[in-house]
């Protein structure tokens, strides 16, 4: 499936269950909780006008947000189904937003993901992402979050 740009007028509902629902999985595993359930379909038409939101299949099995940073496009929320896992939605995602990266000008993708999910780590890093920091949320003594970047 070729991701494609989702702009408005569109089903913002259906993006934010594809997230909320995959992003639920982290309950109970990261601290402090996910933004993710507090995400609004305003805010997604929002970010929608103010950044761009990726989508592949209608209704979309997977989804990300890109913002633009000094430097760096930011890719958030990225989203894959649990039943349209290992068919290459992510890495078709990513490769989208390294192609938005370069024609924006900027030299890099970034991405967080929390201290506790391992296996994101790994799947950024098998996406060509190597680790550059680690941060705290407010209030924490300890990292919460790690920064990857990928080259583009």
């Amino acid at each position: 499936m070729i991701p494609h740009q989702a702009r408005a007028p569109y089903d913002w509902a259906a993006v934010l269950r594809l997230i909320q629902t995959e992003f639920a999985a982290m309950e109970g595993r990261i601290d402090p909780p996910s933004s993710a359930a507090h995400l609004t379909v305003e805010a997604l038409a929002a970010q929608a006008q103010s950044g761009e939101i990726w989508v592949t299949g209608a209704p979309p099995l997977a989804c990300m947000v890109l913002t633009v940073k000094p430097g760096a496009l930011y890719l958030g929320k990225l989203a894959v189904a649990a039943t349209a896992r290992r068919r290459g939605l992510a890495r078709a995602l990513v490769e989208t937003a390294a192609e938005r990266a370069r024609g924006l000008g900027l030299p890099v993708l970034e991405v967080q993901t929390r201290v506790e999910l391992v296996e994101n780590h790994a799947t950024f890093r098998a996406l060509g992402f190597a680790e550059v920091a680690r941060s705290r949320h407010p209030g924490y003594a300890r990292a919460t979050s790690v920064t990857f970047r990928r080259e583009v």
